[in-house]
């Protein structure tokens, strides 16, 4: 596949599983990284010219009018054993890149801003009493953790992943990519699984990369539907109708993510403590009253040969649609439920700020040996 094709838009999109750790992602360290293996790893396979032509955007000295000095103010970012932090490393070609890299065998590469002047010679020109040393440019970037999901998912928690719980971040590749390429207009998108719990997007067309932190925070907020704080957030579907965007969400993606996987793999009214869970999200007393009634009927019948998941999610349905239900904000509601288990939940502050470092594509997580490697997109 080529780079054009896995970034074209299109209406059918899938996303390959990327070959995550099953229900095990907290195993020892030593049992899945090894540092003799990152030595031939970087000696022989890490993608350094690759890496070197995309962060130079075509400043690389081949081009008449590029700027050679381009790539030498990019900061890169490397963790060695025992956690020795090295940061406001740059360099000036690809091969003092590779050297450094090879010499110093990072456990972990992050990639950070491109700025005024080259970070390592910050100290120089702050010496000059002027304020030079500013962030220009940096790819708009989005950071998806399964751990935050903890509260919707039953199969596993914390970095644990397996085949019920991935798809959520596939269903979150799509409507933020969709988002992203239809109502903002970027085309150049890379998808990468993180090595660990999630997937980092990375958006590098121009006008994304010259955004202003003020401007990124804009595009976040784009995407935010839950208000609260991280122990305590909630579904807010505001307004008399929703907004294209969350309608398009819901209907061409979400609606049916839920009905047909989230809701069968997860299980979600198999306990009566997860359909509390889920009449929580109900704010009136009397329909949650009848929903209960209706359940233990469920229960206590020996006839019901349906996925009891499928029966209580349809009894629910119809009592909050019902054209006989007047309450305010019922008719709402389902969709608030397809939300909260489904709508992709973005770490917001690394999204905001141009200067915040985010893990390198090719690099291993050194806590599980994995590659944090890029996520084919197919239409």
């Amino acid at each position: 596949m080529t780079t054009q094709e896995a970034t074209s838009s299109g209406d059918d999109m899938q996303i390959d599983r990327p070959a995550v750790p099953v229900a095990n992602s907290e195993m020892a360290a030593d049992e899945v990284f090894n540092p003799d293996h990152l030595k031939f790893y970087y000696g022989k396979l890490f993608p350094y010219a690759d890496l070197y032509k995309w962060m130079c955007y075509g400043h690389d000295g081949k081009h008449p009018g590029c700027d050679q000095s381009y790539f030498s103010r990019r900061e890169f970012s490397f963790t060695l054993e025992n956690d020795i932090y090295l940061r406001f490393q740059s360099f000036n070609s690809v091969l003092e890149l590779q050297n450094s890299i090879r010499n110093n065998c990072p456990f972990k590469i992050d990639i950070g801003p491109v700025y005024t002047v080259n970070p390592a010679k910050r100290h120089a020109y702050a010496q000059t009493g002027d304020n030079v040393f500013t962030p220009v440019e940096r790819e708009l970037v989005f950071d998806i953790d399964i751990s935050d999901y903890d509260d919707v998912r039953y199969c596993c928690s914390g970095a644990d992943v397996c085949l019920k719980c991935w798809p959520l971040m596939t269903a979150a590749i799509k409507v933020i990519d969709s988002a992203l390429r239809d109502d903002f207009g970027f085309n150049h998108i890379l998808w990468v699984f993180s090595g660990r719990r999630g997937v980092h997007c990375w958006v590098c067309d121009g006008k994304a990369r010259r955004l202003t932190n003020e401007q990124r925070a804009s595009v976040a907020d784009y995407f935010r539907v839950y208000k609260g704080n991280e122990n305590n957030q909630k579904v807010s579907l505001v307004g008399q109708a929703l907004h294209p965007f969350l309608v398009k969400a819901y209907s061409e993606v979400l609606r049916d993510f839920f009905e047909d996987n989230v809701l069968l793999n997860q299980e979600l009214f198999a306990t009566e403590d997860r359909c509390e869970n889920i009449l929580n999200l109900v704010p009136d007393e009397a329909t949650k009253s009848e929903l209960r009634g209706k359940w233990q009927d469920n229960k206590r019948s020996s006839n019901v040969k349906d996925d009891v998941n499928s029966v209580r999610w349809g009894q629910l349905k119809h009592l909050l649609q019902s054209g006989k239900n007047k309450t305010k904000g019922l008719r709402r509601c389902v969709e608030e439920i397809v939300f909260t288990y489904t709508y992709p939940r973005l770490d917001m502050e690394v999204s905001k700020h141009m200067n915040h470092l985010l893990k390198a594509p090719f690099c291993v997580h050194p806590k599980t040996g994995m590659l944090t490697s890029r996520l084919f997109v197919y239409f």
